[in-house]
């Protein structure tokens, strides 16, 4: 009977240990669960802000790039537009070239951090104003070039005028100097005085000292050439000189006077030089003067000429015989 009643009050108590242990387990499984999906939910959702951020980063890059592409163009274009640049604009004209370039190669990196990114758009700004800056330096230049070149155009416009004018009054006085000229000749051609009255004496003088005229070669010790001076109304006062060359038979000229220029013939030797002192508006005495050869005369005609001014203003002849026996 003990036995019975044992064995029915130990089997209630196992099956009450086995539903513990199935509790525990199902709820650490529940808990198992409940975590994986919690570390899902988390994995999940920090992948989905990595996607956010790489997608924001991405989006920044486009829009970075955009924004360089549309200035780095307007630079190239003002560079290529003007490449004659000098000093100061030169120079700025390096600094956006190698900001360029610093920017470009941050943008060619596949994974550029945002903070470079970041840095990249504010050199986009500096990179702007630079060119914004060249921009209106180059126009400044420009149009300071553009009064330059009206300028230029202007003074060219009244150099010509002004090479005209020079040339207008260089012909003018030319012709006015060729006038006065041509005016200066005919005084100076009016000017000269004019020989009348021409008188050749061949003299024999005798041991009296009395002089007598003579016709004869040998008997002839000088010869007296007398003139009268006629003057134009035009010939101004002073001395006036009067060159006589004086011709042999022989057809040569006694020139030991030396020469003087005439205005037909050119140099020419002369005899003998009188001046006379001129006052204008007044007569002049008649003009003479002796002249002795150096040996004795030869028969035949003797030329006298004489001039002024260059020109011959008159001319005589004396013959000189030969004579006879008891001449």
């Amino acid at each position: 009977m003990s036995y019975t009643a044992d064995s029915t009050g130990s089997t209630p108590q196992g099956n009450d240990n086995r539903k513990l242990i199935y509790g525990i387990l199902i709820t650490a499984l529940i808990a198992t669960w409940g975590y994986i999906f919690y570390d899902k939910s988390k994995t999940k959702e920090t992948v989905t802000q990595l996607e956010t951020k790489i997608s924001n980063v991405d989006s920044a890059r486009s829009a970075i790039q955009a924004e360089y592409t549309l200035v780095s163009a307007k630079a190239d274009s003002l560079t290529q537009n003007n490449l004659q640049l000098n000093g100061a604009l030169a120079e700025k004209s390096t600094e956006i070239q190698k900001l360029k370039s610093n920017i470009g190669s941050i943008l060619q990196k596949k994974n550029a951090t945002a903070a470079e990114l970041a840095d990249a758009k504010n050199m986009i700004s500096e990179l702007n104003g630079k060119i914004n800056g060249l921009f209106v330096e180059i126009e400044k230049l420009k149009g300071e070039n553009q009064q330059l070149t009206t300028s230029n155009q202007q003074l060219n416009t009244e150099k010509t005028q002004l090479t005209s004018d020079k040339q207008n009054l260089e012909q003018n006085l030319n012709k006015t100097t060729t006038e006065k000229q041509q005016l200066a000749d005919k005084v100076d051609v009016a000017s000269t005085m004019h020989a009348s009255n021409i008188g050749i004496l061949a003299i024999k003088l005798k041991s009296s000292g009395k002089e007598r005229e003579t016709t004869t070669a040998k008997r002839a010790d000088f010869m007296r050439v007398a003139f009268n001076v006629e003057a134009s109304r035009v010939t101004p006062s002073g001395s006036k000189d009067f060159y006589v060359v004086i011709t042999g038979p022989d057809g040569k000229i006694f020139n030991e006077g030396g020469t003087f220029t005439t205005r037909e013939e050119g140099e020419k030797g002369f005899t003998n030089k009188v001046a006379v002192s001129y006052e204008q508006g007044k007569p002049i005495p008649p003009v003479s003067f002796n002249w002795k050869k150096a040996d004795k005369y030869a028969e035949g005609d003797y030329k006298i000429e004489i001039y002024n001014n260059g020109f011959k203003i008159g001319e005589g002849v004396k013959t000189l015989k030969k004579g006879g026996l008891f001449s």
